[in-house]
């Protein structure tokens, strides 16, 4: 597995595959033709069908067209074999054909891969790949999940990591200060001001749950205005974590330290998925996302309240087990529609697992290694309409009102 820091990844919104990633790819293309003065872009699969409501023209174009003009065809019915977020990118020759064709792939989490970048991808510096295995290390040391991570990252991973508690933190607080509409035709109304201030008027269960959905939708609804979050793993799942260790550090008083730490145990959980099965919805549907969301939320959450390596394991377990075959149908290929409150309500699952895994001894029979094989292939027999391309479920029925 590779390093922590793939799976958190600072930056702007709305997708970390159809944002981040074709940023990424046009920038890694720009760097090695730095003389050209015109390109050809082309978007393939659902890459290319939900790319206009997640502003992937928007980002090549604000690293390409620095250089020359850009030229983008759309693809939505060719998917390419490797991975349904596929993109290619040439430098326009003087007859208009493109010359030095690149392909990329947009893999979850803003990752991209190319045969071109085999040198420039990050190494795999992890020897354990499944949670079995990390919760034998940790059983046989008589350690935790995030000594693990010290053990293996170079000493800059704890800076980073405090960096990116600060940036979910930022996230909260501007969105729950943040009134109006989010961008886009669906003009939905932001709603986490308004919960956050709802929930101050509860007491004890409905205030918890209030603010912990007050917590997610802030970060997600600037998400979907494009402000900086974190992926955890993803852009359209960067609302579950913070939301919730966000709620503990202000209800249990938890030191930034403590929550740095369990950051740490969150990533591996989503390392652990994204060598073993995928983080992109485009992939295996929202499962990949919101789900894996929910299973390092609960990990994390477990830790915080003193849970044992088996108990932790479970809380994942669970998180991603209750999320299996969830469906990625973004409506107008936006990330507000469901994709929104869902992070919300996943926040509040990822604590019921948390909760429910403390109250037993860590042992179940189905583990997180069991779960994430399942996804995989639950991922693979999902229809590719309802895999991110917006032409299947909430997105199809939807867009069938609208033109009604």
């Amino acid at each position: 597995m590779k390093s922590i820091k793939e799976i958190y990844r600072i930056g702007k919104g709305p997708s970390s595959s159809h944002t981040m990633g074709p940023h990424r790819a046009a920038k890694a293309y720009l760097a090695q033709h730095p003389n050209a003065r015109g390109f050809k872009v082309t978007l393939y699969g659902s890459l290319a069908a939900t790319g206009k409501g997640h502003l992937t023209d928007m980002a090549i174009n604000e690293v390409l067209s620095k250089a020359g003009s850009v030229k983008i065809e759309w693809q939505p019915k060719i998917f390419l074999p490797r991975h349904p977020n596929a993109m290619k990118i040439a430098v326009e020759g003087p007859d208009g054909e493109g010359q030095d064709e690149w392909t990329f792939y947009s893999v979850g989490g803003g990752a991209i891969v190319c045969d071109h970048l085999s040198n420039a991808e990050s190494p795999d510096i992890y020897p354990l790949n499944s949670m079995t295995e990390l919760l034998k290390w940790c059983n046989n040391n008589g350690r935790a999940y995030w000594e693990y991570v010290d053990s293996i990252e170079d000493s800059e991973i704890w800076d980073y990591l405090a960096e990116v508690w600060n940036a979910m933190q930022a996230a909260v607080e501007r969105g729950i200060d943040q009134e109006g509409a989010l961008p886009g035709p669906l003009h939905m109304r932001r709603k986490a001001a308004n919960y956050f201030i709802r929930a101050e008027g509860y007491k004890d269960v409905l205030r918890t749950r209030g603010l912990i959905f007050a917590y997610a939708l802030a970060v997600s609804e600037e998400n979907a205005c494009g402000g900086t979050i974190v992926t955890a793993p993803t852009c359209g799942s960067c609302g579950v974590l913070p939301g919730v260790l966000y709620h503990l550090k202000k209800v249990y008083g938890y030191s930034d330290k403590r929550i740095i730490r369990s950051l740490a145990t969150a990533g591996l959980v989503g390392n652990v998925v994204k060598k073993n099965a995928s983080i992109s919805g485009a992939e295996v549907g929202c499962q990949g996302e919101v789900g894996v969301a929910c299973a390092m939320t609960a990990a994390a959450a477990n830790q915080l309240m003193g849970g044992s390596p088996a108990q932790i394991e479970y809380a994942a377990e669970m998180g991603l087990e209750h999320h299996l075959g969830m469906t990625c149908d973004p409506v107008c290929g936006l990330v507000q529609i469901p994709c929104i409150e869902r992070n919300a309500y996943a926040a509040a699952r990822a604590l019921d697992a948390n909760i429910y895994a403390l109250y037993t001894d860590g042992l179940h029979r189905v583990s997180f290694d069991h779960v994430v094989r399942v996804m995989k292939q639950t991922g693979k027999d999902i229809p590719s309409l309802y895999k991110e391309t917006g032409e299947g479920g909430l997105a199809k029925e939807m867009g069938n009102l609208e033109k009604k």
